[in-house]
């Protein structure tokens, strides 16, 4: 406990810092975060960060986080021809290699890039909002409140086990303590700093709480397939990028492509 508390403010106090300035200080966080969170899932599956493999990877997952603004300064063709050329990239990659490369890998490679890339894309598209600062702390302040509520109450209350395959300690009490905790900051909040209406306030909290936690079991599920404890040893305590962040960048995806912020 005493080193998850030390790592958690020693990593805690920049990264406050950097949401607060914004800008390109935060841009280069979130491209940084996404490639440190390729090569934890690369790891998992044990590639190479230097194969073929590694590297086409890392250079999907750059193209699909970078913002859209710089993406068009390089390249004259879209995000998506761009997702179109690795992907027959990546088949090719079977045939080149002779089978010794799988379409399981190639899969994960694609999988991988997408769902690091694309959550800390819509990481650093939240900050640059127009109102991209409150809105930014309120979707922590709820995630964090949905992680305090879940455990705490879980581990008074909890008997029922929420999905025991995935996430053994995780309860069905523990997850509703977790969405009542996350209403409870979302109506406190509003009092400093009105977002939204108060129903509308509910709601969002509500759903962030919901699939936060879908987040968090999707990247348990991950790493239990792969078995392994932690998606990287960064930061001590608290294992990688990916259990920090993996709630937060399944619901950015989900708030923006549903125009909920």
């Amino acid at each position: 406990m005493k080193q998850r508390i030390i790592t958690a403010v020693v990593a805690g106090i920049p990264l406050v810092f950097l949401v607060i300035i914004g800008g390109l200080p935060f841009t280069i966080l979130a491209i940084l975060l996404a490639l440190i969170a390729a090569s934890e899932l690369l790891g998992m599956k044990k590639i190479s960060n230097f194969s073929p493999l590694g590297i086409i990877a890392f250079l999907l997952t750059f193209v699909i986080v970078m913002p859209n603004s710089w993406y068009t300064q390089l390249f004259t063709n879209s995000k998506l021809d761009a997702l179109l050329f690795s992907l027959l990239l990546l088949l090719a990659v079977t045939v080149i290699s002779k089978n010794r490369i799988s379409f399981n890998e190639v899969s994960f490679v694609l999988m991988g890039a997408l769902y690091a890339g694309f959550g800390f894309y819509f990481f650093n598209a939240t900050r640059m909002m127009d109102d991209g600062l409150p809105i930014f702390f309120f979707i922590l302040l709820i995630i964090w409140a949905t992680d305090s509520g879940a455990y705490f109450i879980g581990r008074a209350f909890g008997k029922r086990k929420l999905w025991p395959e995935i996430s053994p300690n995780k309860t069905i009490e523990g997850a509703i303590g977790g969405i009542l905790s996350a209403v409870c900051i979302a109506i406190i909040f509003q009092f400093f700093y009105s977002l939204f209406a108060i129903p509308v306030a509910i709601m969002v909290a509500v759903i962030i709480a919901i699939f936060g936690q879908v987040g968090d079991l999707v990247a348990s599920a991950l790493k239990r397939h792969y078995d392994v404890k932690d998606s990287g040893k960064l930061l001590p305590g608290h294992g990688g990028i990916l259990d920090r962040f993996d709630s937060l960048i399944f619901v950015l995806p989900i708030l923006h492509l549903f125009h909920l912020i």
